[in-house]
């Protein structure tokens, strides 16, 4: 009987370690119910950075939750001279909640310092736009500033990609002798492969959007010192007002334009490449367009966001002062 009842007692015991196991060391539900964040599509006035003056043509580079981004303003000059400025926005998103949190702040980041130093002009500064060349391994700044006869020309800088505290040293401004004209020629960008140029001129009287497109192997900045090419009007996107500050993120290209049957001033309009062809301007609509001036849009996308996003600059009631700085988030067709 002794014997009986020890195994009795084990069994017991076996069992309550097994019921234990199998309703407290069950696999936790995973807290994690948003695998994909989402920008919300309401429009977000970049107060911390925004000023009195007018601040617009924000140029991004790195993707990720935080993001630095040059900017044009005349607040050093109390609405006079246009400058670059940097800042940067903090972007979360909680996987557990999905809550969406939006920062932004004015930075001292030593290496902008030293890039905006440099690009820095006499006359005003506009259309920042940063790039990394697949093609030669540097880092490009390219804007548009005043030159001596009052018109705007492109310029470009070119750095070594930053690495730890080391602070590469920057070359430049050089003029972007393959596109400068006697008129005023501004908002340079890329398409995805880096082969063709988009930009917009007034050389015909009102801005229009133009392309260039780059030969096989070239580098940048080889191509950029080529003497002064014709460039080809991108046709299916002019209209006959003005149509500029165009902004490339893979197959979508956004710009913008004053032309008839907007909700009026500049607004802003996109356009779908398929086929190796723009398609016809769509406008972005009253949620983003209003009677006042939208300008200077620009996207990007955000690893595992489901979104996009659209920084762009307004004058419209509400904000600090002349053109302010906004985001929202969007999706593209």
């Amino acid at each position: 009987m002794k014997k009986s009842g020890q195994i009795n007692v084990i069994a017991g015991i076996l069992i309550l370690i097994l019921t234990t196991c199998f309703t407290n060391c069950k696999k936790p539900d995973n807290p994690l119910r948003f695998p994909k964040g989402t920008i919300p599509d309401s429009i977000i006035n970049v107060d911390d950075i925004n000023s009195p003056y007018d601040d617009y043509n924000t140029a991004l580079y790195q993707i990720g939750q935080t993001l630095p981004i040059i900017f044009s303003s005349n607040r050093r000059s109390s609405g006079g001279q246009f400058d670059l400025e940097q800042a940067s926005l903090t972007i979360t998103f909680d996987q557990t909640t999905g809550v969406f949190t939006f920062g932004s702040k004015m930075t001292t980041d030593t290496f902008l310092d030293k890039l905006t130093g440099k690009a820095t002009t006499q006359g005003n500064d506009f259309g920042p736009y940063r790039l990394f060349s697949t093609e030669d391994g540097f880092e490009y700044l390219l804007l548009s500033s005043v030159n001596q006869a009052g018109n705007l020309d492109f310029y470009y800088l070119k750095n070594l990609p930053v690495s730890g505290s080391l602070v590469p040293d920057v070359s430049g401004p050089y003029s972007v002798k393959l596109m400068n004209t006697s008129s005023d020629d501004a908002y340079i960008t890329l398409n995805q492969l880096q082969d063709t140029a988009y930009f917009s001129s007034d050389k015909d009287g009102n801005f229009d959007i133009f392309y260039l497109k780059k030969p096989a192997e070239t580098a940048l900045s080889d191509w950029f010192n080529f003497d002064y090419t014709l460039p080809a009007r991108a046709d299916s996107l002019n209209g006959t007002y003005n149509d500029k500050c165009p902004f490339i993120l893979k197959k979508v290209m956004v710009f913008a334009s004053d032309r008839p049957g907007g909700f009026g001033g500049y607004d802003l309009y996109y356009s779908i490449l398929k086929n190796g062809k723009w398609g016809k301007p769509v406008n972005l609509g009253p949620r983003i367009n209003t009677s006042s001036d939208e300008y200077r849009p620009v996207i990007g996308a955000i690893q595992d966001f489901t979104n996009q996003f659209l920084m762009f600059s307004s004058n419209r009631p509400g904000g600090k002062g002349g053109f302010d700085l906004y985001f929202t988030g969007i999706t593209f067709p």
